[in-house]
């Protein structure tokens, strides 16, 4: 009875999301700057979404993939950083069992798309520069809905079933997550048993999230620097890397954090370490994308202020 009522202790009583709490004079601070970034993350991903729909010139299957781009980063956002907020400012920095249950579940399906979006948004990008003449026809509506459904189906399956494995250990009283967000990586490390094939099942999910997406875009974008080094004109080489150097960006600053994260291992970096990355990956990027893709894309700021300009009843040049 004794181990029972202990393993059932955290369903009942919640989790502490330690997060920051080494360092106290940084949390006011963080508070501010979280914040701020959050707003903007919103403003930026719902502008994106909102130009996506009302501009004819943006029904592309390029800003089709964007938009689903900018609802990923505003529902991942939207699942971490109101909680991070609340624990910033809250000394007890509770979260309820199914509260993190619940992050756990949509962080992570949400993460896991992303992951297998951007490797889809790079077969758009070989197809528009590699083989522009047949871009139409490859790049059909039907088929752009059939690879954004399978990058979302994806992120659901693994999700369902590496969290469930993972929320199925029994945690014999632990209740102190050394984070601020309920990640799989995390909460492993609170079982009170053998966790070798969990952790064998994450590193499996991790290469095929990861690494595979990750193999495909550089073998895309191989072949897309070929082509491009093969154009005469400038203006049309800059034109090409101009349509490529924007979504290659975004992969890096995605990738870059998230495979720090899950790939390296875990005795290799510090506990401040892995918080500061995962704040990147939750907080920074998702917030920088829309800026990435709006001050280098002419069609986007065409036609952000087109709508600017009827909105306000100007004309914005």
């Amino acid at each position: 009875m004794g181990m029972v009522r202990r393993t059932n202790e955290s369903h009942l009583n919640g989790f502490i999301l330690l997060g920051f709490s080494d360092h106290p004079q940084l949390q006011k601070g963080l508070f501010v700057v979280i914040l701020v970034l959050y707003l903007l993350t919103i403003l930026g991903n719902t502008t994106i979404i909102l130009l996506s729909c009302w501009e004819a010139k943006l029904h592309t299957p390029m800003y089709f993939f964007l938009s689903h781009l900018s609802f990923l980063d505003l529902c991942f956002t939207s699942s971490v950083i109101p909680q991070l907020l609340v624990n910033l400012w809250d000394p007890m920095k509770t979260i309820t069992y199914w509260g993190c249950v619940t992050q756990l579940y949509v962080s992570h399906a949400l993460g896991s798309t992303e992951c297998v979006l951007l490797a889809v948004m790079s077969y758009d990008r070989y197809v528009a520069v590699c083989r522009p003449l047949h871009y139409t026809v490859l790049m059909h509506p039907r088929l752009c809905h059939i690879l954004a459904s399978m990058a979302w189906l994806s992120g659901v399956v693994t999700t369902l079933v590496q969290s469930t494995l993972t929320m199925q250990l029994p945690l014999c009283g632990h209740r102190q997550v050394d984070h601020f967000i309920c990640e799989v990586p995390v909460l492993i490390k609170l079982a009170c048993v053998d966790t070798t094939f969990n952790e064998a099942e994450l590193f499996v999910a991790s290469i095929l999230f990861l690494i595979v997406p990750v193999s495909f875009i550089l073998v895309s974008y191989g072949h897309i620097a070929q082509v491009v080094l093969r154009i005469q004109s400038v203006i049309g080489r800059q034109k090409a890397f101009g349509t490529c150097s924007s979504h290659l960006m975004v992969v890096v600053l995605f990738y870059g954090t998230i495979i720090f994260m899950y790939l390296q291992p875990a005795k290799s970096r510090s506990k401040d370490q892995g918080k500061f990355v995962s704040l990147f990956y939750t907080v920074v990027t998702p917030m920088l994308n829309p800026l990435i893709y709006t001050l280098r894309n002419n069609e986007v700021k065409g036609a952000l202020k087109k709508i600017l300009g009827n909105i306000l009843g100007i004309n914005i040049t």
